[in-house]
């Protein structure tokens, strides 16, 4: 995983086991955000009930949405009279397939603004998503309004998913664990969906 720096921390030879001390950035790889990532709310990543990482969660294909563009509304269709009060969301647009390349990070496919109203008004409980952001990471008044807009509608916020495309149904159960990082605007997650 990029963005983690491993220092050896004891070996074998000299103190009798191997071990390493790691450095990690909060929102690499696949990551939960939590509402003081954008000072929504005090809350940090260890104070989020942990019965909220486990939910059925609805997965929509995206797979055609074009980079950069905008996902609406009306991209939610096939399960916006399916989809209840605290299930979750999986947008599969494909994205991870373009993991270490510039157009990951920088033509992801986004969030829209009526969009991430309309999962607060749905009462979703968590959002997850390819690309390593719910908006544009490189314009900064996008990526805080996104946010913000599911963050204050307490919609769980998890990026950089992959491997969607194994998945072969339409609902799966979701299990979405952070570490329990001390005071933490966030923190990697182990995401896995049963079918």
């Amino acid at each position: 995983m990029k963005g983690v720096a491993i220092e050896t921390a004891k070996t074998l030879a000299e103190d009798g086991w191997n071990a390493t001390t790691l450095h990690i950035y909060s929102h690499v790889g696949t990551h939960m955000d939590a509402p003081v990532h954008f000072e929504v709310t005090d809350q940090t990543i260890d104070q989020i009930p942990v019965e909220r990482f486990v939910t059925e969660a609805w997965v929509l294909n995206l797979t055609h949405i074009q980079p950069s563009a905008l996902i609406t509304v009306a991209d939610m269709d096939p399960i916006t009279n399916k989809i209840g009060k605290g299930q979750s969301l999986i947008l599969h647009t494909g994205w991870s397939k373009k993991l270490y390349t510039d157009a990951y990070r920088n033509k992801l496919p986004r969030v829209s603004k009526e969009l991430a109203k309309w999962i607060g008004e749905k009462g979703i409980g968590l959002l997850g998503v390819e690309p390593p952001s719910v908006a544009d990471v490189n314009n900064i008044k996008e990526v805080t309004e996104i946010h913000t807009i599911l963050m204050k509608n307490d919609i769980i916020i998890v990026e950089g998913l992959t491997n969607l495309d194994q998945l072969t149904k339409e609902k799966v159960t979701l299990v979405a664990l952070p570490l329990k990082v001390e005071n933490g605007d966030g923190a990697p997650a182990r995401v896995i969906a049963m079918e």
